[in-house]
């Protein structure tokens, strides 16, 4: 084993061994559909050249040093926020609170001043895991539970059924859409089963899972050592923390801050399972691994007294970090922002969870951070290093065998091209062909170049399915009912969830109507934008006594004042979007497993309010909707033509994130990659 020296003089940023060339979002915008897939009109090699193929055998860097960054880093990134882009049909993602700009106020992690708020509770998201996507996965975990905590609590302080009841819940029968960014399909209000459940990050100490000699102060953040005085020579304890190092980071940090300690107090900082003792010191005990501050040495169940050097002593006002790469196997140590060097490798502990343990005198005193606070190594630093390690290995992956004869730059023009046709844009396929082609013999000297079979013919059903589309994109609900009923009359038989969506997306379509701005200037009689005039969608749609009062109060709408005629439509707009939803409301009434109730409850709860897009479900109202509801139905008739729900681009995208999924679970090499935001983002 080969471990760094303690030298706090040598310092300086990792050199990464692979080019740093600009990134793909860094290039200027291409001047044509054919050179943007193969990169003919690039000044740069682009940053990813080759296909998934070797992932799985794709080896990151264990060799640390070389040295990161010594230096306290002020913030990394904390204070962004995630964010996500919801799949469900009725919901529109939303922010996650940004907590990182509370403790900023505090100076590092000390805190516990005045008026300072612990944040070990909390949602929190360390610096070097925003990119990751297990991140992202308990960010979504996380939002959904807390909307369903937030509506249970909610409905139990009402008597009368919310307005706001979870459409998500509705489990309807319906086709995989294929929303263009490739969006994640997040259900936000189920809650997650036992299997399905992320494992949380640590976030502090274990009250339940420690010795009786500790005590676990600061918000489970501190602490500290009470043994008895009589008994310092024999007795030690340990704590470990609330949850484990989850695999799926790749690599899992945390530090430690000694604040007391007596002289001969001895503390040791590492990681153990449930097996381990706690009476013990980490790393003395089987299954742990700790790095001892009263002699620098590790130790990995070892007995008592012995270990191996390592590194240096460390006491009061040092910070120890501890960080366990999964992907190798090898655990490294650091202390004040100092890389020691790997300190065990080739491990295959499963589930550990990070501990410290602590000796003879009492007094000991320590403070965690979790990732809650900026870290004081750079470990943003090797996380990123570890990501373009793993991101080189996929560029020189060769994929000229995985469809031959095509090369890359082909197979990339035949996936663009078979999407194109595939979702209806004829015209533009027809396009990007015809530029293919006039580029392609322009690089062979205006030789002609036979196309290969990703010539887009001409496809009657495409057209008819992207006047569909466009009807619905277009907020033409009624159009797009009759050209599919005239085209493909089985289709909405046969597939009665997207039939309901297009229902409800009429409906929304029509509340949209009377409330857009431009025909919402004159003030209309009803009750302020938050004062609700019904509990229930039953009193939007039986109670409406007061929108016909205004309905006869219009005799000869012709003859009124050209001041008022805006206000009318609006009334006229908004019976009609009454009258309709009542239609709605009884076509459905007989839903005896509740299918479409919450659904139907959201969007009628939009008349319930004067102006629909300051309401609690307003988001419904935002065009972007008509998206999932459009490609739902696009793939519904591609299957009953025959043909596949999705384009084959977008068949290679979600087996790439299974595959990605599958070595990342227990923290191979694919807990580095995050294909949406390395290679769809931008």
């Amino acid at each position: 084993m080969t471990n760094l020296p303690f030298s706090p003089s040598s310092g300086g940023a990792p050199t990464s061994s692979f080019p740093s060339g600009p990134s793909i979002i860094s290039h200027p915008r291409r001047s044509s559909y054919a050179s943007v897939v193969s990169g003919a009109a690039a000044t740069h090699a682009p940053a990813w050249t080759g296909s998934p193929a070797n992932l799985g055998t794709a080896t990151p860097s264990s060799s640390y040093p070389p040295q990161y960054n010594r230096l306290h880093r002020q913030g990394y990134g904390l204070d962004e926020e995630i964010q996500m882009n919801g799949g469900g049909n009725w919901r529109r993602p939303g922010f996650l609170p940004d907590h990182s700009r509370q403790f900023m106020k505090a100076v590092a992690h000390g805190g516990g001043g005045p008026g300072f708020i612990q944040q070990a509770n909390q949602f929190f998201t360390p610096s070097y895991l925003k990119s990751s996507k297990y991140i992202t996965q308990l960010a979504a975990a996380n939002k959904s539970k807390n909307v369903v905590h937030k509506e249970t609590s909610s409905a139990h302080s009402s008597n009368a059924p919310s307005l706001s009841t979870s459409s998500s819940n509705v489990n309807l029968h319906r086709m995989a859409p294929s929303h263009r960014g490739m969006t994640y399909d997040i259900i936000e209000h189920s809650p997650l089963s036992d299997d399905e459940t992320l494992s949380p990050l640590p976030s502090k100490w274990n009250d339940s899972d420690k010795y009786s000699g500790l005590d676990v102060l600061g918000d489970g953040l501190e602490v500290r050592y009470v043994g008895a005085a009589n008994k310092h020579e024999h007795e030690a304890a340990a704590v470990r923390a609330n949850h484990p190092m989850p695999p799926q980071c790749g690599i899992y940090y945390f530090e430690v801050t000694v604040t007391a300690k007596p002289t001969d107090g001895m503390i040791g900082v590492g990681f153990s399972n449930k097996k381990a003792s706690l009476e013990r010191l980490p790393g003395w005990e089987h299954e742990s691994w700790a790095y001892h501050g009263d002699d620098g040495k590790t130790f990995f169940g070892d007995n008592q007294g012995q270990g191996k050097p390592y590194g240096p002593t460390f006491g009061v006002e040092d910070t120890i970090g501890c960080g366990l790469n999964f992907a190798t196997g090898a655990a490294f140590f650091t202390k004040n922002g100092i890389f020691l060097g790997n300190a065990f490798r080739d491990l295959k502990p499963g589930k550990v969870y990070p501990s410290i343990g602590m000796k003879k005198y009492p007094g000991c005193h320590v403070k965690a951070n979790f990732g809650q606070f900026p870290f004081v190594f750079d470990i943003d630093g090797m996380m990123a290093q570890e990501r373009r390690n793993i991101q080189a290995e996929i560029g020189s992956s060769n994929v000229s065998t995985l469809c031959p004869p095509l090369n890359e730059t082909e197979l990339l023009q035949a996936l663009v091209a078979q999407f194109l046709a595939h979702d209806g844009y004829v015209e533009t396929a027809r396009s990007f062909t015809q530029e293919v082609r006039e580029e392609t013999e322009a690089l062979n000297n205006s030789r002609a170049t036979p196309m290969r079979d990703y010539i887009v013919e001409d496809d009657a059903d495409a057209v008819k399915r992207q006047q569909i589309r466009t009807a619905i994109l277009e907020g033409e609900i009624d159009k797009a009912l009759e050209l599919t009923n005239t085209h493909y009359n089985k289709v909405l038989e046969n597939n009665p969830g997207i039939c309901f969506r297009l229902r409800c997306r009429k409906f929304i379509e029509l509340v949209r109507s009377y409330s857009e701005p431009e025909s919402s200037q004159q003030p209309r009689r009803a009750k302020s934008a938050n004062d609700q005039i019904g509990d229930n969608f039953e009193d939007v749609f039986t109670q409406d006594t007061e929108m016909y009062d205004q309905m006869q109060d219009i005799q000869n709408p012709e003859a009124m004042d050209t001041e008022t005629e805006p206000a009318t439509q609006d009334l006229y707009r908004a019976k009609d979007a009454l009258e309709y939803g009542q239609q709605l409301k009884a076509d459905y009434m007989n839903d005896e497993k509740k299918v479409y109730e919450n659904t139907l409850n959201d969007i009628f709860s939009l008349m319930a309010y004067s102006d629909p897009k300051s309401s609690p479900h307003g988001h419904l109202l935002d065009p972007s909707g008509r998206v999932s509801v459009a490609e739902e139905l696009n793939a519904a008739i591609l299957v009953s033509l025959g043909k596949s729900s999705s384009a084959a681009l977008e068949r290679l995208y979600q087996q790439t994130e299974v595959l990605v999924n599958e070595i990342s679970e227990n923290g191979g090499v694919g807990a580095f990659i995050n294909v949406r935001n390395d290679y769809l983002s931008g």
